[in-house]
Protein backbone atom coordinates (compact mmCIF):
# COMPACT_ATOMS: atom_id res chain seq x y z
CA UNK A 1 0.00 0.00 0.00
CA UNK A 2 1.43 2.83 -0.76
CA UNK A 3 0.69 6.39 1.25
CA UNK A 4 0.65 9.65 -0.78
CA UNK A 5 1.62 12.93 0.97
CA UNK A 6 -0.39 16.35 0.89
CA UNK A 7 2.21 17.59 -1.70
CA UNK A 8 1.49 14.19 -3.82
CA UNK A 9 -2.78 14.70 -3.24
CA UNK A 10 -2.84 18.30 -4.22
CA UNK A 11 -4.55 18.99 -7.25
CA UNK A 12 -1.88 21.22 -9.25
CA UNK A 13 -4.31 23.82 -10.90
CA UNK A 14 -6.55 24.45 -7.45
CA UNK A 15 -2.63 25.23 -5.66
CA UNK A 16 -2.41 28.09 -8.24
CA UNK A 17 -5.62 29.67 -5.95
CA UNK A 18 -3.33 29.28 -2.77
CA UNK A 19 -0.46 30.45 -4.05
CA UNK A 20 -1.81 34.23 -5.33
CA UNK A 21 -3.73 34.37 -2.01
CA UNK A 22 -7.38 34.40 -4.12
CA UNK A 23 -7.65 31.29 -1.04
CA UNK A 24 -7.15 31.49 2.42
CA UNK A 25 -7.13 27.32 2.70
CA UNK A 26 -6.67 24.16 0.72
CA UNK A 27 -10.75 23.39 0.81
CA UNK A 28 -11.31 26.48 -0.49
CA UNK A 29 -9.05 25.93 -3.84
CA UNK A 30 -10.64 22.90 -4.20
CA UNK A 31 -14.10 24.41 -4.12
CA UNK A 32 -12.94 26.98 -6.68
CA UNK A 33 -12.38 24.24 -9.33
CA UNK A 34 -15.50 22.35 -8.69
CA UNK A 35 -17.41 25.57 -9.13
CA UNK A 36 -16.03 25.72 -13.17
CA UNK A 37 -18.30 23.91 -15.53
CA UNK A 38 -18.09 24.67 -19.05
CA UNK A 39 -20.40 23.22 -22.27
CA UNK A 40 -19.09 21.67 -25.05
CA UNK A 41 -21.40 21.32 -28.24
CA UNK A 42 -20.75 19.67 -31.86
CA UNK A 43 -22.92 19.49 -35.03
CA UNK A 44 -24.12 16.93 -36.64
CA UNK A 45 -21.54 17.29 -39.93
CA UNK A 46 -18.47 17.91 -37.43
CA UNK A 47 -19.66 14.89 -35.28
CA UNK A 48 -18.42 12.48 -37.81
CA UNK A 49 -15.37 13.77 -38.96
CA UNK A 50 -12.81 12.46 -37.28
CA UNK A 51 -10.51 15.63 -37.10
CA UNK A 52 -13.58 17.10 -35.44
CA UNK A 53 -13.90 13.93 -33.21
CA UNK A 54 -10.22 14.42 -31.77
CA UNK A 55 -10.31 17.97 -31.16
CA UNK A 56 -13.49 17.56 -29.26
CA UNK A 57 -11.84 14.43 -27.25
CA UNK A 58 -9.32 16.14 -26.35
CA UNK A 59 -11.10 19.63 -24.77
CA UNK A 60 -13.22 17.00 -22.73
CA UNK A 61 -10.10 15.53 -21.60
CA UNK A 62 -8.27 18.20 -21.19
CA UNK A 63 -11.85 20.42 -19.69
CA UNK A 64 -12.58 17.88 -16.90
CA UNK A 65 -9.41 18.22 -15.11
CA UNK A 66 -9.86 22.13 -14.88
CA UNK A 67 -13.19 22.57 -14.43
CA UNK A 68 -14.50 20.06 -11.88
CA UNK A 69 -17.79 21.12 -11.57
CA UNK A 70 -18.46 18.86 -14.78
CA UNK A 71 -17.97 19.17 -18.60
CA UNK A 72 -21.27 18.76 -20.52
CA UNK A 73 -21.76 17.76 -24.28
CA UNK A 74 -24.01 18.66 -26.45
CA UNK A 75 -24.45 17.13 -30.23
CA UNK A 76 -25.61 13.75 -31.83
CA UNK A 77 -23.07 11.62 -30.24
CA UNK A 78 -24.83 8.08 -32.07
CA UNK A 79 -22.04 8.08 -34.85
CA UNK A 80 -19.22 5.62 -34.94
CA UNK A 81 -16.04 7.06 -33.30
CA UNK A 82 -13.05 7.45 -35.93
CA UNK A 83 -10.09 8.45 -33.74
CA UNK A 84 -8.24 5.55 -32.19
CA UNK A 85 -7.03 7.50 -29.31
CA UNK A 86 -10.24 6.64 -27.14
CA UNK A 87 -12.20 3.77 -25.93
CA UNK A 88 -15.67 2.59 -27.29
CA UNK A 89 -17.59 2.38 -30.38
CA UNK A 90 -19.29 5.16 -30.95
CA UNK A 91 -18.49 8.80 -29.89
CA UNK A 92 -21.37 8.65 -27.51
CA UNK A 93 -19.27 6.03 -25.12
CA UNK A 94 -15.76 7.75 -26.30
CA UNK A 95 -17.26 11.23 -24.64
CA UNK A 96 -18.62 9.21 -21.76
CA UNK A 97 -15.17 7.46 -21.04
CA UNK A 98 -13.43 10.92 -21.02
CA UNK A 99 -15.57 11.95 -18.51
CA UNK A 100 -17.94 13.95 -20.47
CA UNK A 101 -21.54 14.52 -19.20
CA UNK A 102 -24.11 14.23 -22.06
CA UNK A 103 -26.70 16.80 -22.49
CA UNK A 104 -27.88 19.77 -23.53
CA UNK A 105 -25.80 23.40 -22.44
CA UNK A 106 -26.83 25.37 -19.18
CA UNK A 107 -27.59 29.16 -19.85
CA UNK A 108 -24.70 31.67 -18.95
CA UNK A 109 -22.24 28.66 -18.67
CA UNK A 110 -18.85 29.17 -20.57
CA UNK A 111 -19.75 27.74 -24.07
CA UNK A 112 -16.84 26.30 -26.40
CA UNK A 113 -18.29 24.75 -30.51
CA UNK A 114 -16.40 22.23 -31.85
CA UNK A 115 -16.03 23.79 -35.35
CA UNK A 116 -19.06 24.66 -37.01
CA UNK A 117 -20.77 27.73 -38.55
CA UNK A 118 -20.46 31.37 -36.74
CA UNK A 119 -23.19 31.95 -34.55
CA UNK A 120 -25.51 34.92 -33.45
CA UNK A 121 -23.77 36.63 -31.08
CA UNK A 122 -23.61 36.14 -27.32
CA UNK A 123 -23.54 38.37 -24.24
CA UNK A 124 -21.79 35.45 -22.41
CA UNK A 125 -18.44 33.65 -23.10
CA UNK A 126 -19.20 31.73 -26.47
CA UNK A 127 -16.04 30.83 -28.64
CA UNK A 128 -15.56 28.03 -31.31
CA UNK A 129 -12.06 26.06 -32.01
CA UNK A 130 -11.46 26.47 -35.67
CA UNK A 131 -8.65 24.98 -37.25
CA UNK A 132 -7.61 23.76 -40.93
CA UNK A 133 -4.11 22.74 -42.56
CA UNK A 134 -1.24 23.30 -39.92
CA UNK A 135 -3.28 25.84 -38.01
CA UNK A 136 -5.13 25.66 -35.12
CA UNK A 137 -6.80 28.39 -32.63
CA UNK A 138 -9.97 29.88 -30.82
CA UNK A 139 -12.29 32.50 -32.45
CA UNK A 140 -15.54 34.46 -30.92
CA UNK A 141 -18.59 32.13 -31.10
CA UNK A 142 -19.89 34.93 -33.96
CA UNK A 143 -17.04 35.20 -35.57
CA UNK A 144 -15.52 33.78 -39.22
CA UNK A 145 -13.17 30.89 -38.76
CA UNK A 146 -9.53 30.52 -40.65
CA UNK A 147 -9.48 30.59 -43.87
CA UNK A 148 -9.77 27.15 -45.77
CA UNK A 149 -7.04 25.51 -47.56
CA UNK A 150 -6.78 22.64 -49.93
CA UNK A 151 -5.00 20.15 -48.02
CA UNK A 152 -7.50 19.85 -45.29
CA UNK A 153 -6.33 19.64 -41.13
CA UNK A 154 -3.40 18.68 -39.99
CA UNK A 155 -4.09 15.97 -37.35
CA UNK A 156 -2.61 18.23 -34.46
CA UNK A 157 -4.26 21.66 -35.31
CA UNK A 158 -7.56 19.76 -33.71
CA UNK A 159 -5.45 19.19 -30.10
CA UNK A 160 -3.87 22.41 -30.29
CA UNK A 161 -7.88 24.33 -30.93
CA UNK A 162 -8.89 22.51 -27.74
CA UNK A 163 -5.84 22.90 -25.84
CA UNK A 164 -6.60 26.35 -26.56
CA UNK A 165 -10.24 26.70 -26.12
CA UNK A 166 -9.99 25.12 -22.94
CA UNK A 167 -7.01 27.74 -21.95
CA UNK A 168 -9.48 30.42 -23.07
CA UNK A 169 -12.56 29.37 -20.47
CA UNK A 170 -10.02 29.26 -17.67
CA UNK A 171 -8.84 32.42 -17.95
CA UNK A 172 -12.40 33.63 -18.24
CA UNK A 173 -13.36 31.94 -15.26
CA UNK A 174 -10.09 33.02 -13.38
CA UNK A 175 -10.88 36.61 -14.48
CA UNK A 176 -7.11 36.60 -15.61
CA UNK A 177 -7.87 38.21 -18.62
CA UNK A 178 -10.29 40.54 -19.51
CA UNK A 179 -10.30 39.84 -23.20
CA UNK A 180 -10.83 36.12 -22.93
CA UNK A 181 -13.35 34.86 -25.10
CA UNK A 182 -13.25 38.50 -27.45
CA UNK A 183 -10.52 37.75 -29.52
CA UNK A 184 -8.97 35.50 -32.05
CA UNK A 185 -6.14 33.74 -31.00
CA UNK A 186 -4.04 30.43 -33.08
CA UNK A 187 -1.04 29.78 -33.82
CA UNK A 188 0.38 27.77 -37.52
CA UNK A 189 2.24 24.61 -36.82
CA UNK A 190 4.19 24.98 -39.60
CA UNK A 191 5.08 28.86 -39.73
CA UNK A 192 5.64 30.68 -36.30
CA UNK A 193 6.90 33.57 -37.34
CA UNK A 194 5.09 36.73 -35.76
CA UNK A 195 4.66 38.25 -39.62
CA UNK A 196 2.19 35.11 -40.46
CA UNK A 197 -1.28 35.74 -39.12
CA UNK A 198 -2.44 31.77 -38.57
CA UNK A 199 -5.88 32.35 -39.79
CA UNK A 200 -5.04 32.84 -43.37
CA UNK A 201 -3.42 30.10 -45.92
CA UNK A 202 -0.23 29.64 -46.01
CA UNK A 203 0.54 28.53 -49.64
CA UNK A 204 3.56 26.62 -48.03
CA UNK A 205 2.31 24.38 -45.74
CA UNK A 206 2.38 21.15 -46.90
CA UNK A 207 0.15 18.01 -46.64
CA UNK A 208 1.35 15.99 -43.84
CA UNK A 209 2.72 12.75 -45.51
CA UNK A 210 5.62 11.53 -43.40
CA UNK A 211 5.15 10.57 -39.64
CA UNK A 212 8.09 9.23 -37.08
CA UNK A 213 8.46 5.82 -36.96
CA UNK A 214 10.88 5.38 -33.70
CA UNK A 215 10.74 8.07 -30.78
CA UNK A 216 12.40 7.85 -27.49
CA UNK A 217 10.21 9.51 -24.61
CA UNK A 218 11.96 11.27 -21.26
CA UNK A 219 9.54 12.03 -18.81
CA UNK A 220 5.69 10.46 -19.06
CA UNK A 221 4.01 12.95 -16.84
CA UNK A 222 2.47 16.24 -17.76
CA UNK A 223 3.96 16.77 -20.96
CA UNK A 224 5.08 12.79 -21.93
CA UNK A 225 1.48 11.85 -21.89
CA UNK A 226 0.18 15.04 -24.02
CA UNK A 227 3.00 13.66 -26.22
CA UNK A 228 1.58 10.41 -26.79
CA UNK A 229 -1.84 11.72 -27.20
CA UNK A 230 -0.80 13.84 -29.68
CA UNK A 231 1.21 10.62 -31.38
CA UNK A 232 -1.86 9.01 -31.16
CA UNK A 233 -3.72 11.46 -33.25
CA UNK A 234 -1.80 11.33 -36.31
CA UNK A 235 -2.56 8.87 -39.15
CA UNK A 236 -0.65 5.82 -39.12
CA UNK A 237 -1.39 3.27 -40.68
CA UNK A 238 -2.94 0.14 -39.85
CA UNK A 239 0.33 -1.98 -40.16
CA UNK A 240 2.70 1.01 -39.13
CA UNK A 241 4.72 -0.55 -36.38
CA UNK A 242 6.14 2.59 -34.62
CA UNK A 243 8.04 1.67 -32.10
CA UNK A 244 8.47 4.15 -28.89
CA UNK A 245 10.86 3.77 -25.88
CA UNK A 246 9.16 5.08 -22.65
CA UNK A 247 12.00 6.59 -19.74
CA UNK A 248 10.47 7.06 -16.40
CA UNK A 249 11.04 6.42 -12.84
CA UNK A 250 7.45 7.85 -10.67
CA UNK A 251 4.47 6.62 -10.36
CA UNK A 252 1.03 8.13 -10.93
CA UNK A 253 -0.33 9.85 -8.01
CA UNK A 254 -3.68 11.89 -7.18
CA UNK A 255 -2.36 14.73 -8.65
CA UNK A 256 -1.51 13.11 -11.70
CA UNK A 257 -4.77 12.94 -13.11
CA UNK A 258 -5.25 17.17 -12.82
CA UNK A 259 -1.97 17.46 -15.18
CA UNK A 260 -1.53 14.15 -17.28
CA UNK A 261 -4.11 13.26 -20.08
CA UNK A 262 -3.84 9.37 -20.04
CA UNK A 263 -4.04 9.21 -15.96
CA UNK A 264 -6.81 8.82 -13.73
CA UNK A 265 -7.44 7.60 -10.14
CA UNK A 266 -7.71 4.11 -11.29
CA UNK A 267 -3.65 4.15 -11.83
CA UNK A 268 -2.81 5.51 -8.13
CA UNK A 269 0.60 3.89 -7.88
CA UNK A 270 1.22 2.23 -10.98
CA UNK A 271 4.59 3.40 -12.74
CA UNK A 272 3.95 5.50 -15.21
CA UNK A 273 5.97 3.65 -18.14
CA UNK A 274 3.50 1.05 -17.52
CA UNK A 275 0.32 3.10 -17.67
CA UNK A 276 1.56 4.57 -20.73
CA UNK A 277 2.96 1.60 -22.23
CA UNK A 278 -0.77 0.05 -22.11
CA UNK A 279 -2.43 3.05 -23.87
CA UNK A 280 0.25 3.26 -26.97
CA UNK A 281 -0.25 -0.80 -27.33
CA UNK A 282 -3.74 -0.38 -27.43
CA UNK A 283 -3.11 2.42 -29.74
CA UNK A 284 -0.93 -0.09 -32.08
CA UNK A 285 2.56 1.38 -31.21
CA UNK A 286 5.13 -1.05 -30.06
CA UNK A 287 6.66 -0.44 -26.39
CA UNK A 288 9.73 -0.99 -24.58
CA UNK A 289 10.18 0.67 -21.04
CA UNK A 290 13.13 1.62 -18.99
CA UNK A 291 12.99 2.85 -15.37
CA UNK A 292 15.96 4.62 -14.25
CA UNK A 293 16.80 8.18 -13.45
CA UNK A 294 17.85 9.68 -17.31
CA UNK A 295 21.10 11.68 -17.28
CA UNK A 296 24.66 10.99 -18.77
CA UNK A 297 25.24 8.18 -17.65
CA UNK A 298 22.34 6.56 -19.78
CA UNK A 299 23.75 6.17 -23.20
CA UNK A 300 21.75 5.70 -26.63
CA UNK A 301 22.45 2.24 -28.13
CA UNK A 302 22.56 2.42 -31.63
CA UNK A 303 19.94 0.04 -32.42
CA UNK A 304 17.69 2.60 -30.20
CA UNK A 305 15.34 5.77 -31.31
CA UNK A 306 18.20 8.69 -32.48
CA UNK A 307 15.08 10.94 -31.81
CA UNK A 308 14.01 12.20 -28.04
CA UNK A 309 10.54 13.73 -26.77
CA UNK A 310 11.89 15.35 -23.24
CA UNK A 311 9.56 16.48 -20.51
CA UNK A 312 11.74 16.33 -17.78
CA UNK A 313 11.17 19.06 -14.93
CA UNK A 314 14.76 18.83 -13.68
CA UNK A 315 17.99 20.34 -14.50
CA UNK A 316 20.51 17.36 -14.17
CA UNK A 317 18.55 15.08 -16.75
CA UNK A 318 18.30 17.98 -19.52
CA UNK A 319 22.37 18.94 -19.29
CA UNK A 320 22.21 15.38 -20.33
CA UNK A 321 20.46 15.69 -23.76
CA UNK A 322 23.06 16.26 -26.42
CA UNK A 323 25.56 14.11 -24.25
CA UNK A 324 23.73 10.42 -25.01
CA UNK A 325 24.41 9.78 -28.41
CA UNK A 326 20.77 11.44 -29.91
CA UNK A 327 20.40 12.71 -33.05
CA UNK A 328 17.80 15.26 -32.59
CA UNK A 329 15.85 16.42 -29.18
CA UNK A 330 12.83 18.59 -28.79
CA UNK A 331 12.32 19.28 -25.01
CA UNK A 332 9.77 21.56 -23.94
CA UNK A 333 10.09 23.08 -19.93
CA UNK A 334 6.59 24.68 -18.43
CA UNK A 335 6.09 27.75 -15.65
CA UNK A 336 5.78 26.55 -12.54
CA UNK A 337 4.18 29.32 -10.66
CA UNK A 338 1.06 30.56 -10.19
CA UNK A 339 1.88 33.65 -12.35
CA UNK A 340 3.99 31.54 -15.13
CA UNK A 341 2.78 28.27 -15.49
CA UNK A 342 0.92 29.26 -18.88
CA UNK A 343 4.36 29.72 -20.54
CA UNK A 344 6.65 27.54 -22.38
CA UNK A 345 9.86 26.75 -23.93
CA UNK A 346 11.21 24.70 -26.60
CA UNK A 347 14.46 23.88 -27.52
CA UNK A 348 15.92 21.59 -30.02
CA UNK A 349 19.07 19.50 -29.83
CA UNK A 350 22.25 19.30 -30.67
CA UNK A 351 22.43 23.66 -31.52
CA UNK A 352 24.67 26.55 -31.80
CA UNK A 353 24.21 26.28 -27.35
CA UNK A 354 25.18 22.78 -25.73
CA UNK A 355 22.42 21.90 -23.13
CA UNK A 356 24.87 22.30 -20.32
CA UNK A 357 25.45 25.77 -20.78
CA UNK A 358 21.65 26.06 -21.50
CA UNK A 359 20.88 25.01 -18.02
CA UNK A 360 24.35 25.77 -16.32
CA UNK A 361 22.64 28.55 -14.32
CA UNK A 362 19.08 26.35 -13.45
CA UNK A 363 18.28 26.38 -9.45
CA UNK A 364 17.45 22.67 -8.61
CA UNK A 365 15.37 24.17 -5.96
CA UNK A 366 12.00 26.24 -6.68
CA UNK A 367 10.67 29.31 -5.15
CA UNK A 368 7.86 28.67 -2.93
CA UNK A 369 4.79 30.23 -1.82
CA UNK A 370 4.96 29.12 1.38
CA UNK A 371 4.42 32.45 3.07
CA UNK A 372 0.86 32.40 1.78
CA UNK A 373 -2.23 32.67 3.48
CA UNK A 374 -3.26 29.38 2.98
CA UNK A 375 0.06 27.73 4.12
CA UNK A 376 0.35 29.92 7.25
CA UNK A 377 -3.29 28.76 8.15
CA UNK A 378 -2.02 25.17 7.57
CA UNK A 379 0.70 25.64 9.81
CA UNK A 380 -1.32 27.49 12.41
CA UNK A 381 -3.98 24.88 12.76
CA UNK A 382 -1.27 22.28 12.81
CA UNK A 383 -2.54 20.24 9.83
CA UNK A 384 0.65 19.98 8.89
CA UNK A 385 4.39 20.57 9.90
CA UNK A 386 6.61 22.65 8.56
CA UNK A 387 8.20 20.52 6.45
CA UNK A 388 5.24 19.06 5.03
CA UNK A 389 3.76 22.87 4.44
CA UNK A 390 7.40 23.50 2.27
CA UNK A 391 7.17 20.41 0.59
CA UNK A 392 3.25 21.08 -0.34
CA UNK A 393 4.13 24.90 -1.31
CA UNK A 394 7.47 23.43 -3.62
CA UNK A 395 5.24 21.60 -6.20
CA UNK A 396 4.69 23.26 -9.46
CA UNK A 397 1.48 25.16 -10.79
CA UNK A 398 0.23 23.36 -13.63
CA UNK A 399 -2.48 23.09 -15.91
CA UNK A 400 -3.16 20.22 -18.63
CA UNK A 401 -3.98 22.82 -21.43
CA UNK A 402 0.02 24.14 -21.62
CA UNK A 403 1.13 20.67 -21.74
CA UNK A 404 -0.90 19.94 -24.93
CA UNK A 405 -0.10 23.11 -26.73
CA UNK A 406 3.87 22.33 -26.06
CA UNK A 407 2.89 18.54 -26.98
CA UNK A 408 1.60 19.99 -30.64
CA UNK A 409 4.54 22.12 -31.00
CA UNK A 410 7.49 19.37 -29.78
CA UNK A 411 5.82 16.79 -32.23
CA UNK A 412 5.41 19.46 -34.92
CA UNK A 413 9.27 20.32 -34.66
CA UNK A 414 9.66 16.48 -35.41
CA UNK A 415 7.37 17.04 -38.76
CA UNK A 416 9.00 19.61 -39.99
CA UNK A 417 12.22 17.63 -39.83
CA UNK A 418 10.68 14.75 -41.55
CA UNK A 419 8.95 17.48 -44.29
CA UNK A 420 11.74 20.07 -44.82
CA UNK A 421 10.62 22.65 -42.95
CA UNK A 422 12.22 25.16 -40.59
CA UNK A 423 13.01 24.03 -37.80
CA UNK A 424 13.80 26.72 -34.04
CA UNK A 425 16.15 26.00 -31.51
CA UNK A 426 13.96 27.92 -29.52
CA UNK A 427 9.98 28.98 -29.27
CA UNK A 428 9.37 30.98 -26.23
CA UNK A 429 5.77 31.96 -25.10
CA UNK A 430 3.00 32.46 -22.93
CA UNK A 431 -0.93 31.17 -23.15
CA UNK A 432 -2.03 34.83 -22.01
CA UNK A 433 -1.64 36.01 -25.12
CA UNK A 434 -0.23 34.22 -28.23
CA UNK A 435 0.59 37.50 -30.04
CA UNK A 436 4.60 37.41 -28.43
CA UNK A 437 5.11 34.19 -29.26
CA UNK A 438 9.29 33.98 -30.15
CA UNK A 439 10.71 31.46 -32.37
CA UNK A 440 14.52 31.93 -32.87
CA UNK A 441 15.40 29.18 -36.35
CA UNK A 442 17.88 26.67 -35.61
CA UNK A 443 20.70 27.30 -37.53
CA UNK A 444 22.19 23.80 -37.43
CA UNK A 445 21.53 21.60 -40.61
CA UNK A 446 19.89 18.36 -40.03
CA UNK A 447 19.13 17.93 -43.62
CA UNK A 448 21.10 14.56 -44.19
CA UNK A 449 19.54 13.07 -41.04
CA UNK A 450 17.27 10.47 -42.16
CA UNK A 451 15.60 8.99 -38.77
CA UNK A 452 13.20 6.95 -40.59
CA UNK A 453 9.57 7.68 -40.92
CA UNK A 454 6.32 5.67 -42.39
CA UNK A 455 3.62 7.28 -45.40
CA UNK A 456 0.82 8.97 -43.75
CA UNK A 457 -2.44 7.06 -44.69
CA UNK A 458 -4.74 8.78 -46.55
CA UNK A 459 -1.62 10.87 -48.23
CA UNK A 460 -2.72 11.60 -51.42
CA UNK A 461 -0.63 10.13 -54.73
Amino acid sequence: MITFTPADEMHRLAKRAMDNGTVASRQEAEALLRGYRIALSIGPDEAIDRHHQAALLTAVELGRRVFLGGVTVEGDLDVPLNVPVSPGQTLRHAVAAAGGTLGAATAGIPHISIGGLAKQKSDGFSIRAVFDGWRGGIVPGHAEGPDRGEIGPMALAPMLAAALAINEAFLHLSGDSPFAGKRTAGLNLWNLSRSTDWMSCDASTPELSYLPSRLWLIGLGHLGQAYLWGLGLLPYSADAKVELLLQDVDVITPSTESTSILSDRTMLGEKKTRVTAKWAERRGFATAITERLFDETCPRHHNEPSIALCGLDNAVGRRALDQVGFDFVVEAGLGRGHQDFRSLLIHTLPGEMSANTLWKDEDEGSQTAVDAAAYRKMLDEGSLDRCGVTLLAGKAVGAPFVGAVAATLVLAEVLRLLHGGALHRMVDMNLVDLAYVRAVPQLRDFSAFNPGFFTAEGRRS
